[in-house]
């Protein structure tokens, strides 16, 4: 069923929201809303920004089950991973990997997307959480690919 999914009208969506917000986080704060009442195959969706001078990524709005997981160091599990590696993650299942930083049980796959300034510097990621093993695939990353380039849009104005 998602496979034919149309994104465009989600992306409408997050770019008026974006677009007509009071302020960045309140702007990415209803996107991630909009995302998870569109996909619910996305069972936890939320942004970490990236600080540089502590070297460690922080929880921006999320919407999902509660994380302890407000701080992450870069190398550390999906997240820090996708930092380090200056690469987008899409993990079929978590529980093949070693650095796994797990944040709730049922949790099963993870996609990892990030956000980059106009220059290409990595500013936060979008990070989704799924249920099921295989959860997310490109369609998926391309489309939170997309959502990344308006928040970075929207970040820079």
């Amino acid at each position: 069923m998602k496979k034919t999914l149309d994104f465009d009208p989600i992306l409408r969506q997050i770019g008026d929201a974006l677009g007509s917000a009071i302020s960045l986080e309140e702007g990415v704060a209803e996107s991630m809303r909009i995302i998870n009442a569109a996909l619910p195959y996305f069972s936890w969706v939320g942004v970490y920004w990236l600080d540089d001078q502590n070297n460690e990524l922080y929880l921006g709005p999320y919407i999902g089950a509660r994380t302890e997981h407000t701080r992450i160091k870069i190398g550390r599990g999906v997240c820090g991973t996708a930092v380090a590696e200056n690469a987008n993650q899409l993990i079929e299942d978590v529980r093949q990997l070693d650095n796994y930083i797990a944040c709730n049980l049922d949790v099963r796959s993870e996609i990892v997307v990030l956000i980059r300034d106009h220059q290409g510097r990595i500013i936060g990621q979008i990070d989704a959480d799924g249920h099921e093993v295989g959860a997310f695939d490109e369609k998926d990353e391309a489309f939170l690919e997309k959502v990344a380039g308006l928040i970075s849009s929207a970040a820079e104005t």
